[in-house]
């Protein structure tokens, strides 16, 4: 029998060290929110494959799609020979996407694919050049995507030159003192200092930061972002990549602020661990670029499409935005009591079952402590807990559990966390003696 232990060393051997392990923990197999590793260990899973499934792993109902897409065909490329579940798809799709406007689809591989390809779409349609995204963000690690991100280490660092006309402005933080109006004013003083608005084809943003620390851009920053792009003509792309199938609450987080963006990209839990993506935009502007302009080989694979279609067919059955919002609440109840218990958790914040800690020193919002949480992290797997460490100063742990987790495993997990917070504070004290 392997070990993780013998894993990882050959792991070591053969894979670059770019590619990064938040745990040398190798699995073997997993079930809704359990995973099991080689050597038999159980884990609860509150990491999701990082946010992608969202309808746990090997949902009944994605297996039995998958598995009746397998009998039929794999691939054939939608650009040679289509189908129809791909077409079937971006009808769902459609309806889904908030806002009155008519919309299209087009379907990818991943989500860095479909950042690209929004942002190409809205420099056809604009035919201009620039973008401005935020600092914290995450968008993917190709050209566009990694330079629209909005944190260096490790994403920029040794990649550049990054990609010319791509500006960043502040994403509103209230607990690290960042308001609504300085981030308005730090996009008007870019239009002052640094491009011209009518060179601008992009704002880009997270209505939840992911990488960034699950900050919530405040509905009424959404609303005026909204304003501006429609005073500049620029087009507003919404990346609901990690926030989007139910995790907020809302099918898509955007829906919480009342806006309806130009165009949306998605990945991650729509297909419930199948590789798919999609932008999904109104439709004058998604018709902008010419027949052969878009697409990819592998886009909107059948594998994906079927998998998809079920994972759709699961939210609304299980009723999983609704489901999140439980979720959330018992987790904030949780955290938060656990946040009096001493003076290392500065913030517990999020959105439906989106949902981050902040850890401190001093209960202080400007003393981060990235070495306890990366502590957090490997004391949580040995107590039997995958959780995720996030952050602009790797500070943050995010909670993305599965939403279909039932209510006695997340309390275990949640007493898992307890256990694991209290041994590394101890350790911690004990070192600072």
């Amino acid at each position: 029998m392997s070990t993780n232990a013998d894993l990882h060393q050959r792991r070591l051997a053969a894979v670059p060290r770019g590619v990064a392990n938040s745990l040398a923990v190798y699995l073997e197999r997993a079930s809704n929110a359990e995973l099991w590793d080689v050597e038999g260990r159980r884990y609860v899973d509150f990491a999701s494959g990082i946010a992608v499934l969202n309808t746990g792993h090997r949902h009944p109902k994605v297996i039995e799609a998958i598995k009746a897409q397998l009998d039929k065909f794999l691939h054939c490329c939608f650009q040679v020979t289509p189908y129809a579940s791909y077409i079937e798809l971006c009808e769902q799709l459609n309806r889904l996407a908030p806002g009155p406007t008519p919309k299209k689809s087009m379907l990818f591989s991943t989500g860095a694919e479909a950042i690209e390809n929004a942002f190409k779409i809205a420099r056809y349609h604009t035919r201009r050049a620039a973008a401005i995204a935020f600092h914290g963000s995450f968008h993917g690690r190709t050209l566009a995507a990694m330079t629209l991100t909005g944190k260096v280490q490790p994403y920029k660092a040794g990649f550049g030159p990054m990609l010319p006309s791509v500006f960043h402005a502040p994403f509103p933080n209230s607990y690290h003192g960042i308001s609504v109006a300085d981030s308005l004013a730090a996009i008007e003083q870019l239009f002052k200092s640094d491009v011209d608005p009518a060179q601008v084809a992009a704002i880009v943003i997270e209505p939840v930061q992911g990488e960034g620390g699950f900050n919530v851009a405040p509905p009424d920053f959404l609303r005026a972002l909204r304003a501006l792009c429609d005073r500049h003509g620029i087009v507003l792309i919404m990346d609901e990549i990690q926030s989007g199938f139910g995790r907020t609450g809302k099918m898509f987080a955007i829906e919480h602020a009342g806006v309806e963006p130009d165009l949306m990209t998605v990945a991650k839990s729509i297909a419930g661990g199948v590789p798919l993506s999609a932008v999904i935009g109104k439709a004058e502007i998604m018709d902008a670029p010419p027949p052969g302009g878009l697409g990819g080989t592998y886009a909107g694979s059948p594998l994906g499409c079927a998998a998809a279609l079920a994972v759709l067919e699961v939210m609304k059955g299980e009723r999983l935005p609704e489901r999140a919002v439980r979720l959330g609440e018992r987790l904030q109840t949780r955290l938060h009591a656990l946040a009096k218990r001493g003076n290392v958790i500065g913030e517990v914040r999020g959105l439906g079952a989106m949902v981050a800690m902040e850890l401190v020193r001093n209960g202080k919002a400007d003393q981060p402590d990235a070495e306890l949480t990366r502590a957090l992290v490997q004391a949580a797997a040995r107590h039997g807990l995958v959780i995720l460490s996030c952050g602009s100063y790797g500070n943050v742990i995010r909670f993305l559990a599965p939403l279909t987790i039932p209510d006695e495993l997340l309390d275990e997990g949640l007493d898992k966390l307890e256990a694991a917070l209290k041994e590394v504070t101890q350790a911690a004290s004990q070192a600072a003696a």
